[in-house]
């Protein structure tokens, strides 16, 4: 089970393709509308991975797949190891869905990032369901009630039966 509260897990250093990715300054959508929206959901992504104490300064930023308004999946590189880890990297998610960043081995293309992403609301869902404890899961930044973990699950469900299998 992924688990983090304040730092990113410690795994190994991703070996990325980076090139089918987009800095987060040359952003182009599928048009002008999905440009911007894709653009401020960048802004937002950095915000919220610089906003952690731990996070070193940001070597680079991409965009690594992303549906304007709905959900934003992004590489960030940072110029040195994430203090007591390895990892210079780290995937960052955001859209009309709880904002979140993580490592992974397995998380070696854009597809693998977003399916980590659904098992770590997954279990986030169940933890609220179930009535177990959250500080075993990823800390969501949502009311832990039944309605918000039903609302979560039914977005979780869209990314893997809409976004996943058209990526």
């Amino acid at each position: 089970m992924l688990r983090v509260q304040h730092a990113p897990l410690k795994l190994h250093r991703m070996s990325l393709n980076r090139e089918d990715f987009q800095l987060l300054a040359d952003i182009r959508g599928d048009d002008d509308e999905d440009t911007r929206l894709l653009r401020e959901m960048g802004a937002e992504a950095k915000t919220f991975i610089a906003g952690h104490e731990w996070c070193p300064p940001i070597r680079s930023f991409y965009l690594a797949y992303g549906i304007g308004d709905v959900v934003a999946l992004f590489l960030v590189d940072f110029t040195e190891a994430i203090a007591d880890s390895p990892d210079e990297s780290l995937w960052v998610v955001v859209g009309d869905l709880p904002s979140a960043y993580f490592v992974s081995e397995s998380a070696d293309t854009p597809r693998a990032a977003l399916e980590c992403y659904c098992y770590i609301m997954d279990d986030w869902v169940a933890a609220v369901v179930n009535d177990t404890d959250l500080e075993e899961v990823y800390p969501v930044d949502a009311e832990p009630t039944e309605e918000n973990a039903r609302e979560l699950q039914s977005r979780v469900d869209f990314l893997r039966t809409e976004i996943i299998p058209a990526m």
